[in-house]
């Protein structure tokens, strides 16, 4: 098999079109060509009145060692790599072992669920503990607060089962290095659980939050038929370590209902807010630092004026879907300000999860057909801005949520202000053009005490420079929507590089976006099958 990248052709061209593409890159007849698929489509609308669509491409021709002698020296034209998964030590010989080191993994957000996907496919048959409830539950919860400001602390959009991705645009692509196309893996998985096939060749595939439910659900019994076993509304209050001449080693977890379960073998997949359970690994020990984060508002445009910004007269073109974009402004401060989790024909959603504190996401569904695009408009912030503690980051966060909580009129309703009046300094008052999304509503006031002064000060410097790279985006009626906090982990639970497990307690396997290893989706994915590999590696030795 040949894989033949960046096969250009214009948007609107046919399925003959590209056979002939193929045809001519590799200088063969049609009789030659035995089949093609598509690994890989993107798009360059750097002209929009003429875009292009970019293939990459596994061709299987009569000939192939000839085509590739011929075409030695062109760098676009190799053999097609290997992207098959392979389980660690052969994967069958790690089944059977002692039940009572029965590997222990908390949390089912995309990190946990690979986690547990991987070990159960090895045969190591994993306890799953997850804080909230089922995916069905916890959709009815979190739509109930939406409706009702009626917030359930363990069933929300931070915790239940799927995590926080659950409610999201549920975007799968990062920028990760992903040399073992454990990417790949996670993708497949998504398609057998009932994910559309376009995912595994979409160059910014994405699924929905409708779809992500029954794909969740799916992945669980999956799970469970090869002998993992779930355990809902089961939170971690505890864990017991056992130190011998100062070798720390973990030996088992409490619950909050008093019950003690043993493992040598514990991952934390516990999400960037499980702050209660960041404090708990703290207290016993467990080596933490903190970290980077962003801090921001939801920023939301009509979507058919980011279609014509992007595509011009392609806009509302099928292969192009709604329109993305991504953004960034180096102020005059010194800080960076940036988009981040651009969610298309969308909405944003009220994320919190204590009381008292309002927080915002953005969500799509597969369609991205709402009329709204909505993006986090963040800037960057370092442990110096929030020093003195490794969990000060935490309190930094709280500090923010409840000052939104206090700017929307204490009923969960959130801060807004229309862009023109944020960058000038006036309140606002009532809406534009633009509808926010937001339930249950947005209390229009004034964003400046929302966020420290050098975030506003750089937020209102960027949005005007924005306009310079899409045309019409410093709109004065656009709606910012306050606060986004939950951008990544405000902390890092350090892990040794080469066994994964924390760099002060054995068996425990700090994972995914809440231990500070991921970002998104897919990354998280991607930790979790490394994650899944090292503890079946320490289980065999």
């Amino acid at each position: 098999m040949l894989r033949i990248n960046e096969l250009k052709l214009p948007l609107n061209h046919t399925e003959e079109a590209l056979q002939a593409a193929i045809l001519a890159r590799l200088g063969i007849g049609k009789d030659s060509l035995r089949s093609y698929s598509v690994f890989k489509r993107s798009y360059d609308a750097r002209k929009r009145s003429a875009i292009l669509l970019i293939y990459a491409l596994d061709v299987e021709t009569a000939d192939e060692a000839a085509v590739l002698a011929r075409l030695k020296h062109d760098v676009h034209v190799l053999p097609s790599p290997d992207t098959s998964y392979k389980f660690v030590a052969g994967g069958e010989q790690l089944q059977g072992h002692d039940s009572n080191k029965r590997p222990v993994v908390v949390g089912t957000g995309p990190c946990g669920l690979f986690v547990a996907l991987i070990l159960a496919q090895m045969g190591l048959r994993p306890l799953i503990l997850e804080r909230g409830k089922v995916v069905r539950e916890r959709t009815v919860d979190t739509f109930g607060f939406w409706r009702k400001r009626k917030l359930n602390t363990e069933s929300n959009v931070q915790f239940g089962e799927g995590g926080a991705g659950t409610f999201s645009d549920g975007k799968l692509y990062s920028q990760i290095k992903d040399p073992r196309h454990y990417g790949r893996k996670v993708l497949t998985e998504f398609v057998k659980a009932g994910a559309p096939e376009e995912i595994m060749y979409v160059s910014k595939p994405h699924i929905g939050t409708f779809r992500l439910v029954k794909m969740v659900e799916q992945m669980r019994e999956n799970i469970i038929a090869l002998g993992g076993e779930y355990r809902f509304e089961s939170k971690v209050t505890d864990i017991e370590v056992e130190d011998n001449n100062g070798v720390r080693q973990v030996r088992g977890v409490v619950l909050a209902s008093g019950e003690h379960i043993a493992t040598d073998h514990l991952v934390m997949a516990i999400g960037h807010s499980a702050r209660d359970t960041f404090e708990m690994l703290y207290e016993r020990g467990v080596y933490i630092e903190a970290k980077p984060f962003s801090i921001g508002f939801r920023v939301e445009h009509p979507q058919s004026l980011i279609d014509v910004c992007r595509f011009g007269p392609n806009a509302g073109n099928k292969i192009l879907g709604a329109a993305d974009y991504k953004l960034v402004h180096h102020a005059s401060n010194g800080r960076s300000v940036y988009s981040f989790c651009m969610c298309p024909g969308g909405t944003v959603v009220a994320a919190s999860s204590e009381e008292g504190r309002v927080v915002t996401n953005g969500m799509s569904q597969y369609s991205r057909n709402e009329r709204n695009a909505n993006s986090a408009i963040v800037v960057g912030i370092t442990p110096a801005d929030y020093p003195g503690h490794p969990l000060a980051g935490i309190a930094f966060q709280r500090q923010l949520e409840e000052g939104a909580f206090a700017l929307g009129g204490g009923t969960y309703d959130a801060p807004g202000q229309l862009m023109g009046d944020f960058v000038r300094g006036v309140a606002s008052t009532e809406f534009g053009a633009v509808v926010p999304s937001f339930k249950p509503a947005v209390h229009l006031t004034d964003l400046a005490s929302a966020l420290p002064e050098y975030a506003i000060a750089a937020m209102r410097e960027a949005f005007p420079a924005f306009d310079k790279q899409i045309k019409g985006y410093y709109q004065q009626d656009a709606v910012l929507t306050g606060v986004e906090t939950r951008t990544s982990s405000p902390i890092r639970i350090k892990r040794n590089d080469a066994d994964l497990q924390s760099l002060n307690t054995r068996g425990l396997f700090p994972a995914g976006e809440g231990a500070g290893y991921a970002g998104g989706i897919l990354s998280a994915a991607v930790d979790g099958i490394k994650v899944a590999e090292a503890v079946a590696l320490s289980m065999a030795a």
